[in-house]
């Protein structure tokens, strides 16, 4: 172990974060995040270079795998399986150079880990049932009592029945009928894994930070409060392209316009995109740098008719982004992409109360985007377990 080496290393890392702390104020995480991914690279290839191997390759060869399919179609769950695994293979290779070399950051890297398994194992599912159902209650105080708004509560005592079952079962129910309860367990199992992948590519999906040089912003509409004004939520999508407007007209003297998009529901007295316009107008966004689409009903018909419109504004080419709710962007650019439009999408914040919820329900709208994949899994997962049950019942009980 070369103590003094990781000891520098250190010093160096800590020294460089601080100024770039101090330096850029607004950005803090951003440049924690980077520099962190910088240092550790720079570290651990000049331990390839001293001990001349090449193990770091690997997890390396995944991250660039999981770079060029993102940058090629950010919006692919695939995304976040090949980061996921870039990010696995990556902790492979510090448990082996902290074997093999000693590293001292390597296992600093470990042990910090082996802490955060060790604290989610011991209390990470009664947490979790706890965090849910508190913050049911939380949402429910602040919003309606519709089946979306109880997402959090509900997935809280399906947990809870879940472990009532497994300790209740094997006590009541017949030995070969037993292995039957890891049925709901691995599909549990399964949809948490499906989930994590989502939660991940989602999140890295919130980095996007596109060029200043957009001819179109298009922003997704939402529900009206009595049928013709915005609501919060919806202000907040206009308020983020508002934002971004601005800015790119400060800087380059070229502002995008602004093509709020949303139809007029059953309930509704005038279309989304009028309201959305009439509240761009009393932000002070000249009438000239607004465009409406009006016939949409949906996030995918949000997409292609803004697309129509776009290519008719622009048939020699365009540049444009989208903005909604953080939570909803990584979906509403898979349906951009589903109707052949390359842009990326920025999100406005949502109330931190709401964001499990709102990824929720944002990951069983994507689930049911492929359910036949997921129903295929589900019913080999039950078939294994009924044929291991029957193997049991008639050769072991």
């Amino acid at each position: 172990m070369d103590i003094q080496r990781d000891l520098i290393a250190l010093a160096l890392y800590f020294i460089v974060l601080i100024v770039l702390l101090v330096r850029f104020k607004q950005k803090k995480f951003s440049n924690f995040l980077l520099w962190s991914i910088i240092f550790l690279v720079l570290y651990f290839c000049t331990l390839e270079i001293q001990n001349k191997t090449f193990y770091i390759l690997i997890p390396l060869f995944f991250f660039l795998l999981f770079c060029y399919f993102y940058f090629k179609e950010k919006c692919r769950l695939r995304n976040g399986w090949l980061f996921n695994l870039a990010l696995i293979s990556f902790m492979g290779y510090v448990a082996l150079v902290s074997a093999t070399d000693g590293s001292l950051i390597g296992a600093g890297i470990l042990g910090i880990l082996a802490v955060l398994f060790l604290v989610t194992i011991l209390f990470g599912l009664y947490a979790a049932i706890i965090f849910l159902i508190g913050n049911s209650f939380i949402v429910l105080r602040h919003e309606s009592r519709r089946l979306p708004n109880l997402l959090t509560l509900i997935l809280g005592l399906a947990i809870i029945a879940l472990i009532v079952l497994q300790v209740i079962g094997p006590k009541i129910l017949p030995s070969w009928s037993v292995i039957l309860l890891s049925i709901p367990t691995t599909i549990a199992l399964y949809f948490f894994i499906v989930f994590w992948n989502f939660l991940s590519i989602s999140l890295l999906y919130q980095l996007n930070q596109p060029k200043l040089n957009q001819d179109y912003v298009i922003v997704l509409g939402a529900g009206l409060i009595g049928g013709e004004r915005v609501t919060p939520l919806l202000a907040k999508r206009i308020d983020r392209a508002i934002q971004f407007y601005r800015k790119q007209s400060e800087e380059t003297l070229s502002p995008p316009q602004l093509l709020m998009s949303g139809g007029q529901g059953p309930d509704e007295k005038i279309p989304e995109a009028q309201a959305m316009r009439e509240y761009a107008l009393e932000q002070g966004i000249p009438a000239e740098d607004i465009l409406m689409e009006a016939q949409s009903t949906n996030t995918l018909e949000n997409m292609r008719f803004s697309k129509e419109i776009m290519e008719r504004e622009k048939p020699s080419g365009y540049r444009a982004i989208f903005t909604s709710n953080n939570y909803h962007i990584f979906r509403a650019g898979m349906y951009a992409e589903d109707v052949g439009l390359k842009i990326d999408g920025i999100g406005s914040k949502t109330a931190r109360y709401y964001l499990p919820n709102a990824f929720l329900r944002e990951f069983i709208a994507v689930a049911l985007m492929n359910k036949r994949i997921h129903l295929v899994v589900c019913a080999l997962i039950a078939l294994g377990f009924a044929a291991l049950a029957v193997i049991n019942y008639f050769f072991v009980g």
